[in-house]
């Protein structure tokens, strides 16, 4: 049975989306992966797609999306991408939040860098699920 992976920001623009795109290509079938936020911007980032591009991971279908479109949906981890108060409470068994710098103003290294550091987390993440 699969795992139900929620990743949550503000916008649903730029980490969360790299994140869902990391879990859903390293878990495979054993992870269903969603991103939203809690004011998202109704698109993604053009950074988020270059990057993402780097990598192999295509972003061109993804959309940003409000928790809203994900009610009724279990999730056995709810990880917030450093949102603080932004981020609603959401019933899971498990919660983490990363406290990640949001890569939308910073540099292309800086980008980079947030990049790769969520793909280590995810990586982590679904070797602990």
């Amino acid at each position: 049975m699969s795992k139900n992976v929620l990743f949550v920001c503000v916008e649903n623009a730029n980490r969360s989306q790299m994140a869902e795109a990391f879990a859903r290509q390293l878990g495979g079938a054993a992870i269903q992966a969603f991103s939203a936020g809690s004011r998202p911007s109704g698109q993604i980032n053009p950074k988020a797609q270059r990057f993402m591009a780097e990598l192999g991971y295509d972003l061109s279908a993804q959309r940003s999306k409000s928790l809203d479109e994900l009610a009724g949906l279990h999730f056995d981890a709810v990880i917030t991408m450093g949102c603080g108060d932004a981020c609603p409470w959401l019933p899971t068994r498990r919660r983490e939040d990363w406290a990640l710098r949001d890569p939308r103003d910073l540099d292309d290294a800086g980008y980079r860098a947030v990049r790769d550091d969520i793909g280590a987390r995810v990586r982590t993440l679904l070797a602990s699920l």
